[in-house]
């Protein structure tokens, strides 16, 4: 029996559980500044089973995962991959912002409020975001 075919996809596994390690580090620290950035606090709503904050919330994280999809694959070296991830992270706050200051001045209080079109509508901007912003990263 020729084993050449899995050793040879056994040796992607160290780079595998970096980048998924990384990965896993890098949406924890956009969690914990996404909701350090926003008005409202979306795991205390979403505890509360607010739909509203759990909609945006996971608009929110698929957008970041998107670029960081993206970076990983494009990415030619570990240094590359985070800086990429960091850049992801500011797009999404800075989303955030621009989509309180531009179209729904107060997304947080109809957030906390539980208005689940606030929330779908947030969540779509994140996810609209992540995606140009993953394209870009591609070119």
């Amino acid at each position: 029996m020729d084993w050449t075919p899995l050793t040879d996809s056994l040796a992607g596994l160290a780079p595998f559980l970096i980048y998924v390690g990384l990965s896993l580090g890098l949406i924890a620290i956009y969690a914990a500044i996404y909701m350090l950035a926003t008005a409202h606090d979306e795991l205390g709503q979403i505890k509360r089973n607010n739909p509203a904050a759990a909609i945006a919330f996971a608009g929110s994280l698929i957008g970041y995962t998107l670029p960081l999809a993206v970076a990983a694959q494009h990415s030619a070296t570990l240094l590359v991959f985070l800086v990429w991830g960091v850049v992801a992270i500011v797009v999404q706050v800075v989303i955030y912002w621009f989509f309180r200051l531009l179209m729904l001045r107060d997304v947080s209080a109809r957030i906390d409020r539980g208005e689940v079109a606030a929330g779908i509508l947030l969540g779509a901007a994140s996810l609209a975001g992540g995606i140009v912003d993953a394209a870009a990263m591609a070119v």
